[in-house]
């Protein structure tokens, strides 16, 4: 009420964190009308709505990061919407140690397992085509303290673990984005902050970059994926790069925002 007391309008310019319910986000729009969207706001919601609502086809989702379990909701409800579904970062080897495969000492969810089974047979009673890494860079260490060496997944090593997709996947992934008009990735394909691991998530960004420029919608989660993108100085050459890392994140997983909800308009 005090903090409402001071103004006349509120703009909620703050889609970063428009997925907490605070008092600045939420609390204060209760005392105070109108309560709007700003321009920042309008733009994450819009793009990410769209791609979510009215995706121009085909529409591929990449996705990556550690956990399964952390994208599991997204994995879901994009499989009812995505026409192809790339998965790398360090989830790939849950999914791939599922299906029987060689997987080292690579990070799984054994709590998991079941999880992975069920996305898989999920994507395949859709009809949406899910795509797996072909090969992977291996390392003894996460941190780049060891060299890493490509190898095909077959010959990972019982004492390896994979750090980031390899090259025969970064052209795969990119083979399967070439007539994509609508693509929302989210999470990492590798251990991107050591410069040896970085290859796989430069090359998928590469590859999406290429497509805003044939006209293409590219819209990425906030976060790491983010951070790989303007590291490799490509932020100019995607359609929108999403402010917001766990807003984005609750928005794909088709969750109310609490501080959208909250408006009058957006």
């Amino acid at each position: 009420k005090q903090l409402a007391a001071l103004g006349e309008v509120y703009v909620n310019d703050a889609f970063g964190t428009a997925h907490r319910a605070h008092a600045s986000t939420e609390g204060v729009t209760r005392f105070l009308r109108p309560a709007v969207a700003g321009f920042l706001m309008q733009k994450e919601l819009d793009y990410l709505g769209r791609a979510l609502e009215a995706p121009q086809r085909p529409f591929v989702a990449v996705l990556g990061g550690a956990k399964i379990s952390g994208k599991i909701d997204v994995i879901t409800q994009l499989l009812g919407k995505v026409d192809r579904l790339l998965v790398g970062g360090a989830m790939m080897f849950t999914f791939l140690k599922a299906q029987g495969r060689p997987v080292g000492r690579s990070l799984v969810e054994d709590d998991r397992l079941d999880m992975a089974k069920s996305v898989l047979e999920q994507a395949k009673a859709r009809g949406v085509e899910l795509v797996l890494p072909v090969d992977c860079m291996a390392s003894a260490a996460a941190d780049g303290s060891a060299p890493g060496r490509v190898t095909a997944l077959a010959g990972l090593g019982a004492e390896e673990m994979g750090v980031d997709i390899g090259p025969e996947t970064v052209k795969l992934f990119a083979a399967k984005l070439h007539d994509a008009r609508t693509v929302v990735w989210n999470g990492p394909m590798g251990v991107f902050e050591v410069p040896a691991f970085a290859a796989g998530t430069l090359g998928v960004a590469r590859a999406m970059a290429e497509l805003t420029g044939r006209g293409a919608t590219t819209v990425v989660g906030g976060g790491d994926s983010v951070a790989a993108i303007q590291q490799a100085d490509l932020a100019e050459k995607f359609t929108h790069l999403s402010t917001g890392g766990g807003a984005s994140l609750e928005f794909l997983e088709g969750k109310v925002l609490p501080g959208v909800a909250a408006l009058d308009a957006v």
